[in-house]
């Protein structure tokens, strides 16, 4: 499967966007979806995970109540809708693909990566 995220940029710190990941093929449904970011000189962190169906959600807690991950398996697109974001939520933003798998804050689980998409935070 491939991915490919947008909707990151430039936002002012409070503000909000919304990630997209579409990802080719028809069979996403089978795939639990993960969201990572990643700040220079860091490593690349667990920023939220859905599974199959979108009835399990796991976060991150530095994002715990400020953002929602969702999917829509018809679309085979993942969202992520962040909001009051903070200049520490500046990186770049990853989704990833788990066949078959559970929901999941281990990126060791994801086998499929998309290229990434940037998000910058201004204070």
């Amino acid at each position: 499967v491939q991915l490919v995220e947008s909707g990151g940029q430039l936002v002012q710190a409070g503000g909000s966007l919304r990630l997209s990941c579409a990802a080719s093929g028809r069979t996403f449904s089978r795939y639990a979806m993960g969201w990572f970011r990643r700040t220079p000189g860091k490593e690349r962190e667990f920023v939220t995970a859905i599974n199959w169906s979108g009835g399990t959600t796991y976060y991150a807690d530095s994002v715990k109540g400020r953002f929602t991950v969702s999917r829509d398996n018809a679309k085979s697109t993942v969202y992520l809708r962040m909001t009051n974001l903070k200049p520490e939520d500046t990186a770049v933003y990853y989704c990833a693909a788990n066949l078959w798998g559970p929901a999941s804050g281990d990126e060791k689980e994801y086998e499929y990566w998309g290229q990434g998409t940037q998000v910058t935070v201004s204070s």
